[in-house]
């Protein structure tokens, strides 16, 4: 198979359905070997299994990043079958986190995003770093509501921007290792997990986008398997808005 990624083994976080699959499977169809995590154990399974049975080489890898236990334990499975060659933060708690306003939201249920959404990146980030190669590629999945300001959605929203930051952060640590880290926000994607949004949000993405009507999952998966390629390895730190136009960056 002749692709971007040829001979690179890429870690993919979220990955047992919605974006994280796509993701997983645009890399495998380039060439890669991926190892999928997810939280998600039977869809992980099944997801996993569909893949290879379309000749893909697919690993699978229970994480939870709400547990930092389970994120070294993770890591330390894929170690023992050798390097990486790049990581997507794709990982995040989304569904039931959004429709109260700041004055009535749940202390305990902002935790728990940032629990998940960023403390868990910076640990899966962390974990892998041992395990990257030179010349290595990592992109954090944020969002574009984090760029203008979706309502009624603050934890979800402010766990994102805090992605972007650390982003540009771990860009000037990294880069002394030769590792790239970029972002991507994604604009409202019609996949599994965004089937609970309200059908007025949905419109109001797809009626206010440059290039309007419906994104879907295979118009933001070029962008993740081209910041993982050689062809954007003098790109770190950056964040690119893929949204058809929704916000511009």
């Amino acid at each position: 198979m002749n692709g971007l990624l040829n001979g690179k083994r890429l870690v993919v976080t979220g990955a047992a359905r919605g974006l994280g699959f796509h993701f997983a499977k645009a890399c495998a169809e380039q060439g890669a070997e991926v190892v999928m995590c997810d939280i998600l154990q039977g869809e992980l399974a099944e997801s996993a299994h569909r893949l290879r049975e379309q000749g893909y080489r697919i690993e699978s890898q229970f994480i939870d990043l709400a547990d930092a236990h389970s994120i070294t334990e993770a890591f330390r499975a894929i170690g023992e079958q050798g390097k990486i060659d790049g990581l997507v933060n794709n990982a995040a708690m989304a569904t039931g986190v959004g429709g109260k306003d700041m004055i009535d939201y749940d202390p305990s249920l902002w935790d728990r995003v940032m629990s998940v959404n960023v403390k868990g990146t910076w640990l899966v980030t962390r974990a892998a770093v041992p395990l990257l190669r030179e010349g290595a590629g990592i992109v954090n999945v944020a969002s574009d509501t984090a760029l203008w300001g979706a309502p009624r959605l603050m934890a979800y929203v402010a766990s994102k921007g805090a992605v972007i930051a650390m982003t540009r952060s771990m860009a000037r640590e990294l880069g002394e290792k030769r590792i790239r880290i970029n972002a991507i926000a994604p604009g409202l994607t019609r996949v599994e997990a965004t089937e609970y949004v309200p059908a007025e949000r949905h419109q109001l993405y797809e009626n206010g986008r440059a290039l309007s009507g419906a994104q879907q999952p295979e118009d933001v998966t070029g962008s993740v398997v081209w910041l993982l390629s050689d062809l954007s390895r003098f790109i770190t730190g950056q964040l690119i808005p893929v949204n058809g136009g929704f916000v511009f960056n």
